[in-house]
């Protein structure tokens, strides 16, 4: 069969990307070794937020007196195999809607693994070995990413496990070994820990959370030591070995090595993109550090070959994905002048970061570190949730927001949250740096109170001296 456009992988990188390609007129497929939507949708970004809302949920019951809610004490339960069908049931339903959209958009879906053939062939392989050659005039691949294996951390799917594993264990653990504390890893912490599990953070790097603002760092885990979380920087798992029903890990610290016991440890110390199997070394596709390289319209060097999302240096995260695959298509588009618009190439320095745990924690920009790093002189600002008047109803005064403004011109550099729903705030950031948004004319833009998100505007006027309430 021919095409003008086949994408391998269907995650939200390469399912956006065939939309996309459809809508502006290509005859399209999706090539999908195992459910349409891909790791995020089936493994990932969509059933581990279900996992952290039920959570969420245990965790308000627990303190319902809080709220003036009287329930019988100890008659709250967590139903561990519940918590997961739940999760489960929500990722289908998904994977079920990307189904929906392919049909709608009138996109092939092509089952089995995709292999490049030439840069304008590949090959389809079905789970029963029955292969089948396609051609199209441009290829995308978005094969997307996996749990990446230290080789002293090997992932056994038992003892120690990924984060595929963890969503779907049969029995929640007693207790578990987190080693990495990147998103993966302390949204599982709070969702374990919130449950009952006792659990302990080993993180190589001086602090958790080790990409974000130091501030931030700092916040998080004086919150989860409060809760009883137990944390380990500048550590390392150096071995892991079976422990009769657990394990036993031999942790490397500052001051010697310390020998930890747990039911289950958790490897969550990055991803690793899939670029395997995928024919790339005979055609001479050109990668770097297990990244394929590409130029800003997502071509690599090979003529009609293109890749985007987690395979591709930059974030590994879905939105980045679904934007790049956007971007790649209409610059196809636009040279086939079926697109009368050249895109934009993305600005990597606007991508707004968000992770789940609780409190949650949503960033972009610069940090303060980063931007004194580059030269500029910084106004900083920052407003504590427990002077918000929403916070405080809303039971959740933990945290603040963080803003840093170039002094000399009044460009938004970045802004750095922690707090409830804070993931949900950010966006307001990334669109006025987009528009090159001064603090000036954010302060003149009157913020709906109470709400969380005029602690945006608190912030600003704390870095400018101009603080109302604080």
């Amino acid at each position: 069969m021919a095409y003008d456009v086949i994408v391998i992988g269907s995650g939200p990188g390469g399912y956006v990307a065939a939309i996309r390609a459809s809508q502006l007129g290509f005859k399209t497929a999706i090539v999908e070794r195992e459910s349409l939507g891909g790791i995020c949708l089936n493994w990932g970004c969509i059933p581990t937020k279900a996992l952290l809302k039920s959570a969420q949920v245990f965790e308000y019951i627990q303190h319902a007196k809080n709220y003036g809610i009287n329930v019988a004490e100890g008659s709250a339960s967590a139903d561990f195999e519940a918590v997961v069908k739940r999760s489960r049931g929500v990722a289908d339903k998904m994977s079920k809607g990307v189904q929906f959209l392919m049909k709608k958009n009138k996109i092939d879906v092509l089952m089995g693994t995709g292999k490049l053939k030439s840069k304008s062939q590949i090959e389809v392989t079905d789970k029963d070995g029955k292969a089948s050659l396609h051609d199209a005039k441009y290829i995308i691949l978005a094969t997307g990413a996996r749990s990446r294996e230290l080789p002293n951390l090997k992932i056994d799917g038992k003892k120690v496990i990924g984060y595929r594993e963890a969503m779907v264990l049969p029995k929640q653990p007693k207790s578990m070994i987190v080693v990495g504390s990147g998103a993966i890893g302390v949204e599982f912490a709070y969702f374990y820990a919130t449950l009952g599990t006792k659990v302990t953070i080993v993180e190589f790097m001086p602090r958790i959370v080790p990409v974000e603002d130091e501030d931030i760092s700092k916040e998080l885990e004086k919150i989860y030591k409060k809760q009883g979380l137990n944390i380990m920087t500048n550590a390392s798992v150096e071995a892991v070995e079976a422990n009769g029903d657990g394990v036993k890990a031999r942790v490397k610290t500052a001051t010697g090595d310390i020998f930890l016991e747990a039911d289950v440890v958790l490897s969550a110390v990055g991803i690793a993109a899939n670029i395997e199997n995928l024919g790339l070394e005979a055609l001479g596709v050109k990668t770097d550090k297990g990244k394929v390289l590409v130029d800003k319209y997502y071509q690599t060097n090979v003529q009609g070959v293109y890749a985007i999302g987690d395979m591709v240096p930059g974030q590994a995260l879905a939105h980045v994905a679904s934007k790049e695959g956007i971007v790649c298509v209409e610059a196809i588009a636009y040279n086939e002048k079926k697109y009368a618009h050249k895109p934009e190439p993305i600005d990597y320095m606007n991508i707004p970061g968000c992770t789940y745990c609780a409190p949650e924690i949503a960033s972009v920009g610069y940090t303060e570190k980063a931007a004194k790093e580059a030269g500029y002189e910084v106004k900083v600002g920052k407003f504590p949730f427990s002077a918000s008047g929403k916070a405080s109803a809303a039971g959740a005064p933990e945290g603040f927001i963080k803003v840093i403004f170039d002094a000399k011109y009044g460009e938004w550099l970045g802004t750095h949250m922690i707090g409830a729903n804070v993931t949900e705030i950010i966006a307001q950031t990334v669109t006025a740096r987009k528009l090159e948004t001064t603090y000036q004319e954010v302060l003149d833009s009157i913020h709906p109170h109470p709400t969380m998100s005029e602690s945006v505007k608190d912030a600003i006027e704390v870095a400018y001296g101009e603080a109302i309430h604080l």
